[in-house]
């Protein structure tokens, strides 16, 4: 490998690919054009990497840095295409090789100019080495000589550029490299107009000034030297504010007292192991690799501390064991954190006093797409440790393993902000216990082993209000305290955020704390709000947001449609449109880099999932950037279309079918089956846990103009409203539904909505509201010949006359429901007819005719499997065996039908039960029994804010005290009950209220 790098000479003549200066292919007898724009930018980036795999995304990333086309990797395909005919047509021996998951450019090691001049470099390098200084000098001559101007000039590529100045930076190394090296063969003379050059066109760099110096200080022209400093100290001081370095200082002064060691030794001494060339041998002079680096950025004036992570983390850092090699935190947490202030203001503390012998930092960006390799980031290091740059190894391996001798004895933090992964840190770890590593990223990096990880959270009010405090005064946050903790919840505790506004505020103390809520209460400007000076919270998020694969940005967008506290993981596959059988797995890219929460597992092993306020808000800013509102809607569509299709499941496993549920024709989107299986295993309990989240699934489809999802999933819903009460939720999303589909003349839509509120109604018993919602649907239903909108309708209007004693109207109505529920094959919607006129036909005495119809009833719901029903129908059996007289076997029917609904968590049906139990023991004699469960028959109709059950029980228990003969208490309880009836219009119950009125009038005159 020695004699191969030195037998490498400059072939000028056999380069065909240049970067260094303007982009240009060279054929044996023509320029190659090269079109300009995505080709310019495809060949640019494997030119740079050439003989190695340039993945596609990265090409996607460099050509359309913002958002690419769908059409993208086509284009990509075809750019690729065209450079291979080019390069065919121009006799180009080189080939452009399609390898997964990206392409590789092949060609001969002397073709490109850049792969020549790092050879150059590694040839001086190892000439240096053997004391073979004019040889190294040549080779870097040379291998500047490769440059034609600024490394890729023209290539239309931020990141490209980039680069393009980092490598011209190693042109300028390189460059005083070779300067140093002749200035040691005594060729000073000559080299002063060179020298002169170079600094008119790099005037801050010092080692340029510094050799420029002795080159005038050895051709005997001291004054010259030393107006050289001069100029050089006050450019500085004027442009920067800065003092030359200690090396110059010491220059100067080395001049000025015409030290004895600036001049030349009788001969150039060899180089043996030392990697540098002593250019500006200032006095003392220290071997390489022995500067103590301070590299750390300032800390943070107004840092809130945490003691007790602080203390975790130094404990770490310092608290060594000696059975552990190396004291290494990891600092992870979503953008805005505070991660960077905290690890910057642990290593401040530390400081000098842990770490003496210096503290090394780096910004990796981890999330850019100019993240800082390892390889970079350890010649950063080197060069900061006093190795020159030509003789900083080529590889990352050998990099790291002179990186870790140079730390081996020595005590020294090192700091690695906004790491993206693991591969980018291993390399840049000591290999010594003295060392500490602090590592902050969006990632947990869990796979670096060994590292102590603190998760760091947001501000809980108490913090953010100190910190808001410490910013714009004490004074300011008590006097507007209300305000204030407004302010802090807004931002939702983002430390970043926070000093964002704080800065805003204390740069404007004309303005109040409340002015500034009012700003950030508009939820589409808020970012725009969340920026001072070069602060901003946007800029923050777009790191890690361009920083994601393709596919998980446009996730991210696509998720921020999500509404709800929380939501689970299936809805990441319907955005996509992806039906994996493990959908979760879409979203732990985003959970890896915290712009997305996981906050809890279900107990199908699946995880729930959040999005910080801050972070939703930049991800729908950027759905509307770069996604269409077709985009959007389809997305919409196929996540509520899933709502819908799991809370069908749900219905069809509670009913055992699709009964008493009228379908639209909205679109379903289907979760994996597996998952959904998991799922529903007690669906009315998913329905419960999801309730806030479908109930904002109805009204954003109503927002989104998708009526028919609206109102399909709004009266799908009526299973759970029905069973647990939620009687508000019934009607929020049934008039959101019902807006919906009358802005688009929805009328099946309308009809279906109407008879669900009609239900409603009844359950909150609102006897006139129901019949106006039933009639208008019943007139709708008609209308359009729809046999299963009459059939609920006319069951529920049968249901209001039997309330108000219309049983012959009701058992009309009862008999044409069943026969259309018996017509569409809904055997559930005739059950339950048959259980609601079987009461009719117990009031009027008929208990055979009763028990026939009950007994058909149970025997269609038990062979589905409908508990609900079940519970329904035995609940009337119970009342028809009272009616006969039968009181023990009607307690056993009852007792065990309380038992079943308390299992579904059915509070309606337990108040129902309640009350016919007292019922039973009030007429087996047994009063405190009775007395017992009117009681609390009557605290859950009060519970569920049923006023018309309430004043059924209230009548039951004035009752039963008549009957024992505490009048008074029974007199209030009647006139409460009586009240109640009248203004709902239960007049049959009415008339029974009326009658024990005057019986009790009778007994008790006071009572009237």
């Amino acid at each position: 490998m020695h004699n191969l790098i030195l037998a490498s000479p400059v072939a000028e003549a056999g380069i065909v690919f240049r970067v260094l200066g303007p982009l240009q292919v060279d054929g044996p007898t023509k320029t190659v054009r090269i079109p300009p724009g995505r080709q310019e930018v495809i060949l640019a980036c494997l030119l740079m990497e050439a003989g190695r795999l340039v993945d596609t995304d990265r090409l996607l990333d460099l050509v359309w840095p913002d958002e690419a086309p769908d059409t993208a990797r086509t284009q990509i395909q075809i750019c690729v295409s065209r450079l291979r005919k080019s390069f065919t047509e121009a006799g180009v021996s080189a080939s452009v090789i399609s390898r997964a998951p990206g392409y590789l450019l092949r060609t001969d090691d002397d073709s490109v100019d850049l792969q020549v001049f790092n050879r150059q470099v590694m040839a001086s390098r190892v000439l240096v080495k053997e004391g073979r200084l004019a040889e190294a000098a040549e080779r870097l001559r040379a291998a500047v000589a490769l440059w034609r101007g600024p490394c890729l000039s023209g290539v239309p590529s931020d990141a490209l550029r980039t680069r393009g100045l980092r490598l011209d930076e190693e042109r300028l190394a390189a460059i005083e490299t070779y300067l140093g090296l002749e200035l040691n063969l005594g060729r000073g003379h000559e080299l002063v107009g060179e020298i002169s050059q170079l600094l008119h066109e790099h005037p801050l760099r010092e080692r340029l000034r510094g050799q420029l110096m002795l080159a005038l200080h050895r051709s005997g022209r001291q004054a010259e030297a030393l107006d050289i400093y001069r100029a050089g100290r006050q450019l500085l001081n004027d442009e920067l504010g800065l003092e030359p370095g200690e090396e110059l200082r010491q220059l100067e002064t080395a001049i000025l007292t015409r030290d004895p060691a600036l001049h030349l030794p009788a001969t150039p001494a060899p180089v043996t192991a030392a990697p540098r060339v002593p250019e500006v041998p200032t006095a003392p002079l220290s071997p390489y690799g022995e500067e103590q680096p301070h590299q750390l950025p300032a800390d943070t004036a107004d840092f809130v501390v945490n003691e007790p992570i602080l203390r975790t983390i130094e404990a770490a850092l310092v608290g060594g064991d000696g059975q552990r090699a190396l004291g290494l935190v990891v600092i992870a947490g979503k953008p805005g954190i505070g991660k960077s202030a905290l690890a910057t203001h642990v290593a401040h503390r530390l400081g000098a006093q842990r770490f003496p012998d210096g503290q090394l930092y780096c910004d990796l960006r981890g999330v850019g797409v100019d993240t800082v390799s390892a390889k970079d980031a350890l010649g950063r290091f080197l060069r900061a440790l006093g190795i020159p740059g030509p003789v900083i190894p080529d590889s990352t391996d050998e990099r790291a393993e002179m990186y870790r001798t140079l730390l081996a004895s020595r005590r020294m933090l090192v700091v690695l902000d906004d790491a993206a992964n693991e591969a980018q840190i291993m390399p840049l770890l000591p290999g010594s216990s003295s060392c500490a590593v602090l590592v902050t990223s969006r990632s947990r990096l869990t796979a670096l082993p060994g590292a102590q990880r603190v998760e760091l959270d947001v501000l809980d009010q108490e913090q953010a209000l100190q910190l808001l405090g410490r910013v714009i005064s004490v004074e300011r946050v008590s006097q507007e305290k209300e305000a204030a903790i407004a302010l802090v919840r807004t931002v939702g505790g983002l430390p970043l955020a926070l000093r964002i506004v704080a800065a805003r505020l204390a740069a404007r103390p004309h303005w109040n704390l409340a002015s500034m809520v009012h700003r950030l209460a508009n939820e589409r400007h808020r970012l725009d709000e969340l920026a001072h000076g070069e602060m901003t919270m946007r800029a923050s998020l777009s790191l890690t947001h361009d920083g994601l694969r393709r596919p998980d940005r446009r996730l991210l967008r696509l998720f921020s449609l999500a509404q709800g506290p929380t939501v689970p993981g299936w809805i990441a596959g319907a955005l996509l449109d992806d039906d994996r059988p493990f959908p979760s797995d879409l979203l732990e890219p985003l959970v890896d880099v915290q712009m997305l929460d996981a906050v809890a597992i279900e107990r199908t092993g699946e995880f729930r999932y959040r999005f910080h306020e801050v972070i939703r808000l930049f991800a729908r800013e950027q759905l509307t950037l770069h996604d269409g509102e077709a985009v959007q809607r389809a997305a919409t569509e196929r996540m509520i279309g899933g709502w819908l299709s799991i809370a069908e499941q749900a219905h069809a496993r509670i009913y055992g079918g699709a009964y008493t549920l009228l379908q639209g024709d909205g679109m379903r989107w289907h979760p994996p089956a597996g998952y959904v299986e998991n799922l529903l295993t007690d669906p009315l309990e998913w329905l419960d846990s999801e309730q806030p989240n479908l109930c904002l699934a109805v009204e954003q489809a109503a927002h989104a103009g998708l009526h028919e999802l609206s109102w399909n999933l709004a009266t799908t819903l009526v299973t759970l409203f029905e069973a647990r009460g939620y009687f508000d939720q019934w009607e929020r999303t049934h008039q959101r539904a019902l807006e919906a589909t009358r802005d688009a003349g929805n009328r099946r839509g309308i009809a279906a909505v109407l008879a669900s509120l009609g239900t409603m109604h009844l359950s909150r018993q609102q006897p006139d509201e129901a019949r106006q919602s039933l009639t208008a649907a019943l007139e709708i239903f008609d209308d359009l010949e729809d046999l299963h909108g009459l059939a609920l309708c006319r069951r529920d209007l049968a249901l209001l006359d039997r309330q108000i004693g219309e049983d012959d109207r009701a058992l009309v109505l009862y008999e044409q429901a069943a026969r259309d529920f018996d017509r569409v094959g809904d055997v559930i919607g005739r059950a339950t007819v048959l259980t609601q006129s079987a009461y009719v036909w117990m009031r009027r005495g008929h208990t055979a005719m009763a028990q026939e119809q009950l007994d058909e009833a149970l025997a269609a719901f038990r062979s589905v499997g409908y508990s609900h029903g079940e519970a329904h129908a035995l609940r009337r059996a119970g009342q028809v065996l009272l009616r006969r007289g039968e009181h023990a076997q009607a307690e056993q029917v009852l007792t065990r039908v309380l038992e079943m609904v308390r299992r579904s968590r059915d509070i309606i049906g337990e108040g129902h039960l309640l009350r016919n139990l007292g019922e039973v023991y009030e007429a087996s004699g047994r009063h405190e029994q009775a007395r017992e469960a009117y009681t609390q028959a009557l605290t859950v109709r009060e519970k569920i804010i049923d006023l018309g059950g309430a004043a059924l029980v209230r009548l039951d228990l004035a009752r039963l005290l008549f009957h024992i003969g505490e009048f008074a208490e029974a007199g209030g309880l009647l006139e409460q009950a009586t009240e109640t009836f009248r203004a709902r219009g239960m007049r049959a119950e009415l008339r029974e209220a009326e009658r024990l009125a005057q019986e009790l009038t009778a007994a008790d005159p006071s009572a009237g």
